[in-house]
């Protein structure tokens, strides 16, 4: 079986986007802080509407926020 493995690119546009606090994005998509802490450490993978959501934000398509790299089993 394969691992697959989704990387995010929020920390850096928050930076870009006036240093917005990971607080104001919470507040923006209508999650907790500690939700977007998570998802920024990869600890936790949002929803499809979720992601939509964080890309909308920072007016981002969703592949320039969120990477999917599927890693091969290792023989």
């Amino acid at each position: 079986m394969s691992k697959c493995l989704i990387t995010n690119n929020i920390r850096k546009l928050r930076f870009l986007a006036d240093v917005m606090t990971q607080q104001q994005l919470a507040d923006s998509v209508g999650v907790s802080r500690q939700t977007i802490v998570a998802i920024e450490k990869g600890k936790y993978s949002p929803t499809l509407e979720l992601a939509f959501r964080i890309s909308h934000v920072f007016n981002t398509p969703l592949d320039e926020v969120f990477s999917f790299h599927p890693e091969e089993e290792k023989k």
